[in-house]
């Protein structure tokens, strides 16, 4: 493949990597219209969903057989998936909501840091600037500009959002390794991780089903943010520019803060208006490489 083709290749993997943060955008509000079903069983209800339509897909396309992979593949994969979401609700139980979120938000700027452990990448200032700029906008959508306490008594709940931010960007990194696995494997790892999220539920969480409406939202949720996005975030980041997608991240929460207030669930303030600028600039200064360079 020639020099423009393959920019062009990795241009366009990095937008189809992206998607998945315009994706991640949707996952508050549809969890807040899937009523009070435990976040576990959520978990393994989405991930069964989204499994499932995966799977549909690559038997359709006679492409079935990418589940079947070493057991590196499939080590990295459901670690990634259900090892976060574990961490994160485990960090969302022993410590209060806003700076467990916050320390687990710490994964884009994780992922830019760690890609310049990658053969071929190489990190520039403006990759770090422009993912601590999203980092400081993020602090700002979460805290709502009231800024953050730390106490110590929740350091359990720190830890484990520390470790979902660690588990969810060394995925990410190793994921880009194995570039040879096909993004249809996602579809197995999404099944396993609706498996042990089914019992980590049964274990931990009182069994609550969604009613009416609310089957909709845990059916969107499967098929959209915990679903499809995970298969275009494989690919971005297996294909795409790395670093571009992780500091690009940090404008999952804003953007879920706009489909909130669009739906009634939240208000506009001027904290948010200076996040805005501060995550739109720390993405266009971390992307400045996938949209100013020459495609010749």
């Amino acid at each position: 493949m020639r020099p423009a083709a393959l920019n062009s290749h990795r241009r366009t993997a990095t937008f189809i990597g992206f998607s998945a943060v315009l994706m991640w955008s949707l996952l508050a509000w549809l969890t807040a219209a899937s009523g009070n079903v435990p976040p576990l069983q959520l978990t393994a209800m989405a991930f069964a969903v989204g499994g499932i339509l995966g799977l549909g897909v690559i038997a359709a396309l006679g492409r079935l057989g990418e589940v079947r992979q070493p057991w590196q593949a499939w080590a990295v994969g459901v670690g990634g998936l259900f090892g976060y979401h574990l961490m994160y609700f485990t960090a969302l139980r022993a410590a209060p909501p806003v700076e467990a979120g916050l320390i687990a938000y710490l994964w884009p700027l994780l992922i830019v840091l760690f890609s310049a452990l990658l053969p071929g990448e190489r990190l520039r200032w403006y990759h770090v600037v422009g993912a601590l700029l999203g980092l400081a906008g993020t602090v700002l959508v979460v805290t709502k500009g009231q800024g953050v306490s730390i106490d110590t008594g929740y350091m359990p709940g720190y830890l484990a959002a520390l470790a979902c931010a660690l588990i969810w960007s060394v995925y990410s990194i190793l994921s880009r390794r194995l570039a040879a696995v096909p993004t249809g494997a996602v579809a197995g790892f999404c099944i396993a991780t609706a498996i042990l999220s089914g019992i980590a539920h049964l274990a931990l969480e009182v069994t609550v089903w969604p009613s009416g409406l609310e089957w909709l939202a845990v059916l969107a949720l499967g098929a959209l943010p915990v679903g499809a996005a995970f298969y275009v975030w494989d690919y971005g980041v297996k294909h795409g520019d790395i670093q571009v997608i992780g500091a690009s991240a940090y404008a999952a929460p804003l953007l879920s803060t706009a489909v909130l207030m669009l739906t009634g669930y939240a208000s506009p303030t001027l904290a948010l208006a200076l996040a805005a600028v501060l995550i739109a600039g720390g993405g266009v200064l971390a992307s400045r490489d996938v949209l100013f360079r020459k495609s010749g």
